[in-house]
């Protein structure tokens, strides 16, 4: 027999895919990557609530031009180095199965001299306390509506 999988109503991912965003925002922001406007805007309001900010970058489908391949399905990296924080999220969002709602957030905030929001040292924990707001805070994610 087997057991029915769970559909999740969300799905947020955490890394530092090509170090590009701490190219275009330095460590005292972080980037957000999503498939639904609305929910980079509540990433964006949850980061300024709980201090560790993060600034939405654009997802238009143009960006796939960059990961176009005449040898495989679709380049992992684009040899030009071009928008490598965009070319990595829209390659990450090339495997969610459906319409899921989705949002990559960058790591580019996970160490800073001097610490981040709360957190006076080094390595900050950067995630932790925007995703707490995000899902628990003022305005938790699973209210959002369909964009």
């Amino acid at each position: 027999a087997s057991r029915a999988q769970p559909t999740p109503r969300l799905v947020m991912d955490f890394a530092t895919l090509t170090g590009a965003c701490v190219q275009a925002l330095g460590k005292s922001y972080s980037g957000v990557f999503s498939n639904r406007e609305s929910l980079a805007a509540a990433l964006v309001a949850a980061g300024r609530r709980s201090g560790e900010r993060v600034w939405a970058f654009p997802m238009d489908e143009d960006y796939d031009q960059g990961l176009e391949s005449q040898v495989a399905d679709v380049l992992q990296c684009a040899p030009e180095g071009e928008a490598d924080h965009i070319l990595a999220a829209r390659f990450l969002k090339r495997f969610l199965e459906g319409d899921l709602p989705w949002a990559h957030i960058d790591l580019s905030s996970g160490t800073r001299r001097g610490g981040l929001a709360h957190v006076p040292c080094e390595e900050t924990g950067f995630g932790v306390r925007l995703t707490l707001e995000a899902l628990l805070g003022e305005q938790p994610l699973y209210l959002l509506q369909a964009d």
